[in-house]
């Protein structure tokens, strides 16, 4: 057996039989249950190579992973925010069961952090089947995904994460797989070799990936329910914070609800995690009640401030105000200052300080807006108007 290593997972498996005999395990509801494809690696199993885990990051990290299994949602009717999307695949659901067949494939898009993953389980939860999951890099070989493939039993769910980073070769076998439930098995070699085809049980594909451009249009053009999710209200995480709050036992008052809700940059995942640092600093400074004032302190402490910016955040504007007047700065030049990579400002820094309006991107470069200035005190400069 030869284990492959992926962001800090191990895959287990060299062949489809491994595939075929990995246990599958019960969801905490009983309902639906999940094929392991990948699992955490052993604490001796070495260092992991990923970045520092930043506190406002929307990636999973480990104790993301057993959080939430208590607090996810298990059903629609738990499920908080996207209430577009709740509506058009509660009716497709309803449909599915009704007409007793398998769904429709479902693509989902968006930021991480937002509740992909729990989307679909709460799919197979509603529509009572089993669900195996797996990602993108860790089907390898197309022998990977036929595997998987054949063993999907009769309206079952096969979650796809990372679904954009397929390879070429392996996504080619969705294609019959998706439109017609048909793998096309090669025997024998050279002249002799013949195609036979493999007929397969009727499955709901799900994908979920967080950059649908990269998405090949004959891969989604095969998707009959295509979804992005949105950053949250801040009313619809306040719901979410108290539903944690009361799941982990935490004592909590609204105002403290109201201070993480409002830095957690609209991610549930975010939110939960400032929702446990909070909780660490009430037991041991605040006698174990989040108050608005214990919320604060404990953000101030983590180096979240009231915009949800931390440390790396406030170091690239203060960089780009003060070091190059408010741009334009090439990224390259940026990362430098700040021996950063330019892939980590492009990916994980920029896209919030976009959202939020603190930062453009131009033609020549990294701009500081206005309100930019104003955030950080600096005083706008005054430009040459343009002759033409």
């Amino acid at each position: 057996m030869v284990a492959r290593k992926w962001q800090g997972k191990e895959k287990r498996t060299t062949s489809p039989e491994s595939h075929r005999g990995a246990d599958a395990e019960p969801m905490a509801d009983g309902t639906a249950k999940s094929m392991t494809v990948y699992k955490d690696k052993d604490k001796d199993g070495g260092a992991r190579l990923d970045r520092p885990e930043r506190i406002v990051s929307a990636a999973s990290y480990d104790d993301d992973v057993r959080l939430d299994a208590s607090v996810r949602p298990k059903t629609l009717n738990e499920y908080i925010g996207q209430k577009r999307v709740k509506e058009n695949i509660s009716i497709a659901l309803e449909a599915a069961r009704n007409r007793g067949e398998a769904l429709d494939h479902v693509l989902l898009y968006g930021p991480p952090g937002l509740g992909k993953t729990t989307l679909a389980q709460i799919i197979a939860n509603e529509l009572n089947v089993p669900i195996k999951t797996s990602a993108g890099p860790l089907l390898e070989r197309k022998g990977d995904l036929t595997a998987v493939l054949t063993s999907l039993e009769s309206r079952e769910v096969f979650f796809l994460d990372e679904i954009h980073r397929l390879q070429a070769a392996v996504e080619e076998v969705l294609y019959p797989a998706m439109e017609d439930f048909r793998v096309d098995l090669v025997i024998g070699q050279g002249p002799g070799a013949r195609i036979h085809p493999f007929h397969l049980n009727h499955f709901t594909l799900i994908g979920a990936t967080t950059r649908a451009g990269l998405i090949t249009a004959p891969l989604r053009s095969r998707f009959g329910i295509v979804h992005r999710l949105d950053f949250y209200e801040p009313a619809d995480l306040l719901i979410i914070l108290h539903r944690s709050a009361k799941i982990l036992n935490i004592q909590m008052e609204e105002g403290g609800a109201e201070e993480i809700a409002r830095r957690c940059r609209g991610t549930p995942r975010i939110a939960n995690r400032l929702l446990r640092r909070a909780r660490d600093f009430a037991e041991v400074r605040a006698g174990g009640n989040i108050t608005r004032g214990v919320a604060q302190e404990a953000l101030a402490m983590l180096g979240v401030d009231e915009s949800g910016l931390d440390e790396v955040d406030r170091n690239l504007m203060l960089a780009l105000l003060d070091k190059y007047a408010g741009g334009p700065v090439g990224v390259g030049t940026l990362a430098a200052a700040l021996s950063e990579e330019e892939d980590a400002i492009e990916e994980m820094y920029e896209p919030y300080l976009m959202q939020i309006g603190m930062i453009d991107r131009t033609p020549r470069g990294r701009v500081a807006t206005p309100r930019a200035y104003q955030y950080f005190g600096r005083e706008l400069p005054r430009r040459q108007p343009r002759l033409f």
